[in-house]
């Protein structure tokens, strides 16, 4: 595996390969890597000659100086793993190398973007497609692995994808989790032990609310997972939202859409974890 820190060296790599007929399949990470990254680079792998994994800790798309702050880099042990994986490049650039110039490009996302995620970190899904777009740019994927634990910013990156024109496949790949249930997350390393009990409580919930929903409504189902995740002291339902998949935007029925999708927010301390359930088009 070779490390690249120049968008220059990059492209280069990239232009070579793809003049040999070479495919591109890109991984865009913020580091930290666990095995829900890595599953990602296996599926890359599987599907293309040339595998290109970029490390980066975007700052563009926090919207909270402390979160940014806090964010794991583990540059060392991320390489071990990449190489371990198979991967032929590792993109970690500098902020200045990837931003020479601050990035005032505003993305005309509309309604995917406004609600959930959108409405509670404003910014921060134009940081994410800053970011992805310029990767797209320097590596020019054929393919491009996106878990589906970011169920929203994939619909904002697919529209992002639609303005700008990107000749290339978004691949969702599944949510990736611990044998406790808990969605695999950078972040669930700030978790304290005590905390980490208590956390796989949201997937546990989630998943029986897939029972619960086949006898109730949309709206009956949404409040019983806030009511029983805000049970637990420790944690508190930024927001459950039962969407449709396509559009992000939230439904009162379980007949307004063929593909519902439950999406959560849950602080557990100052630890905020997401994670999101497919439910089936059959609930009452």
């Amino acid at each position: 595996m070779k490390i690249i820190r120049s968008v220059a060296s990059l492209r280069r790599k990239v232009n070579e390969a793809k003049k040999n007929g070479k495919t591109i399949g890109l991984v865009p990470t913020m580091g930290a890597l666990h095995a829900g990254h890595i599953s990602l680079v296996d599926r890359a792998r599987k599907e293309n000659d040339v595998v290109v994994v970029s490390v980066f800790v975007n700052p563009t798309q926090f919207n909270n100086a402390n979160d940014l702050a806090t964010y794991p880099r583990t540059e060392e042990a991320d390489c071990e793993k990449l190489e371990a994986a198979g991967v032929d490049y590792a993109f970690i650039p500098s902020v200045k190398e990837v931003y020479p110039k601050e990035d005032t490009r505003h993305f005309d996302l509309g309604a995917v973007a406004e609600v959930m995620e959108g409405a509670m970190r404003p910014g921060h899904f134009n940081g994410v497609c800053q970011i992805v777009s310029k990767l797209f740019a320097f590596a020019q994927p054929t393919r491009a692995y996106f878990g589906e634990k970011d169920f929203q910013q994939i619909a904002v990156i697919r529209r992002m994808v639609e303005l700008e024109g990107f000749d290339l496949e978004i691949v969702a790949c599944p949510i990736k989790r611990e044998d406790d249930g808990l969605a695999m997350s950078s972040r669930n390393v700030r978790l304290s032990a005590e905390q980490r009990q208590i956390a796989p409580n949201i997937a546990r919930i989630l998943r029986e609310s897939l029972e619960y929903a086949s006898s109730h409504s949309l709206q009956e189902t949404k409040q019983w997972v806030i009511d029983n995740i805000n049970a637990y002291d420790a944690m508190e339902v930024e927001y459950y939202e039962i969407v449709d998949a396509r559009t992000m935007q939230p439904v009162k029925e379980w007949a307004e859409t063929e593909s519902p999708v439950g999406c959560v927010t849950v602080w557990l301390g100052d630890v905020r974890l997401i994670d999101n359930i497919k439910y089936n088009n059959n609930q009452k």
